[in-house]
């Protein structure tokens, strides 16, 4: 698996995943938009940990500016 992610991406995907968690601790948010939004939050910290992104890689971008060997 090859890292297709770059650190701004990733530190964007982190802020995102963090204000929607607050959004949620301070009942901003409530019912399926709560679920659907947390799924989205955990989604973006585990791609950003791994820095590898499937949908990417299926649309074709890489915004990690570093080239890998296979």
């Amino acid at each position: 698996m090859k890292k297709n992610m770059g650190t701004t991406d990733k530190l964007i995907r982190v802020l995102i995943a963090l204000a929607i968690g607050a959004a949620y601790f301070l009942g901003w948010i409530s019912g399926t938009l709560t679920i659907v939004l947390l799924a989205v939050a955990v989604v973006f910290i585990l791609t950003s940990a791994v820095s590898f992104c499937p949908l990417y890689t299926i649309i074709g971008v890489k915004t990690c500016k570093i080239d890998q060997a296979d």
